[in-house]
């Protein structure tokens, strides 16, 4: 695994454009950042990231079943007790699901471990599949690039496939939805409706503020059509949260992500694999943070069970030091995991987003911050197989 620095493509914000990525750039700032490309060997890829991203997911589905049946456990989860038998109904009928992605922390040199399971809402899907798969093409045409490289990256296909796999289950009309002035989360959900559509699945746009309730109890377009299926961006712990949330069990609305998601979206899945899984190799010691006699290496990770994006994460360092990023979820349940150091290149510090698509791994992206905590300010470095 190297950091390797590359001459950017002149008129890549041009052709983000002309490909629709409008998110390319944050606050003035390029989040898309190709003046470089980390580059792996296909046995660093196939061994370490792979096959370890298919058993992970596997460790993680077996606990589906358990979790739902146990009220401790979902207690424990802070998952609210209205909608326990809507999400255990949802994984008894097997309801579909599409994607998520791991985030791994791996160096090339050992195996990665895994730092959180992001199954409900996981965004840089866009620029994982297709954004970096056009910057590998063209800096082939342009003679910076080896024509034997490649790239972890079967994403758009095995998303097109999941989709026609899925399509005849869900109920119709289908809508895809994201909070309306979010430029990231409506070009995912733009490019996720791509997908869909190529697989003969077809469906409309629609900002989460733009849906009604009925006075029968179900979800509406702005033209008071009953809506089949959502495709939601949007965290299902703030669905609950929200005015409408009671209204979901009993509405008859399909969603994608399933509600059997909430199980594995948060973080109290991290304690309950090691608990199942002790020792396994890609795991790191996790535990509740009420349990504080576990015993923990030097150095640990804070981490409540709804953050994202790096929200409220706090690090003690085996040095004593303490790092901390600012957040919204500071009445949130948290566990702690075992300190293990993102690697350290020139550019910063890269997290490996790997990729599933139904119960396949399909790819990966990479996002760089200039911390130890991966935030909403990183940046997404491509990638490259070396021939």
């Amino acid at each position: 695994m190297k950091r390797v620095a590359i001459d950017p493509r002149p008129d890549w914000q041009a052709t983000a454009v002309q490909y629709g990525f409008r998110f390319h750039s944050v606050n003035g700032e390029p989040y898309w950042d190709e003046s470089a490309y980390y580059t792996f060997t296909l046995e660093q890829i196939e061994r370490d990231i792979e096959a370890p991203t298919g058993e992970l997911h596997h460790m993680a589905m077996s606990l589906v079943a358990e979790v739902i049946a146990s009220e401790a456990l979902m207690k424990q989860l802070a998952i609210p007790e209205p909608y326990w038998d809507w999400i255990a109904e949802s994984w008894r009928r097997r309801q579909p699901h599409l994607y998520g992605r791991m985030d791994l922390v791996y160096d090339g040199t050992g195996p990665a471990k895994l730092y959180e399971l992001n199954y409900d809402t996981p965004t840089s899907i866009y620029e994982a599949a297709f954004f970096q798969w056009i910057w590998l093409e063209e800096q082939q045409q342009r003679g910076l690039l080896s024509r034997d490289a490649d790239q972890y990256n079967q994403l758009q296909e095995l998303l097109v496939l999941a989709f026609a796999t899925i399509g005849k289950s869900l109920r119709r009309p289908l809508y895809f939805t994201a909070v309306r002035h979010s430029l990231e989360d409506q070009g995912t959900i733009e490019y996720l409706r791509d997908c869909a559509t190529q697989a003969g699945v077809h469906g409309d746009m629609i900002a989460i503020e733009d849906i009604g309730l009925s006075r029968q109890g179900t979800f509406t377009d702005l033209r008071n059509n009953v809506i089949g299926t959502l495709f939601k961006l949007y965290p299902l712990e703030h669905l609950f949260a929200d005015q409408y949330g009671p209204h979901l069990p009993r509405s008859g609305l399909q969603l994608i992500e399933p509600p059997w998601k909430a199980v594995l979206s948060n973080k109290g899945i991290m304690p309950l694999m090691w608990q199942r899984y002790p020792g396994h190799p890609n795991l790191l010691p996790a535990f509740f943070d009420e349990q504080p006699s576990e015993p923990l290496p030097p150095g640990w990770v804070r981490k409540p069970l709804f953050s994202r994006e790096g929200a409220n994460v706090q690090i003690a360092l085996p040095d004593g030091e303490y790092i901390s990023s600012p957040g919204r979820y500071t009445q949130c349940p948290v566990i702690r995991q075992a300190f293990h150091p993102l690697p350290r290149f020139e550019g910063g510090y890269p997290l490996i987003g790997s990729w599933v698509v139904g119960d396949t791994p399909a790819g990966m992206g990479i996002r760089e911050d200039a911390t130890l905590i991966t935030r909403d300010t990183s940046r997404f470095v491509p990638h490259v197989i070396a021939a």
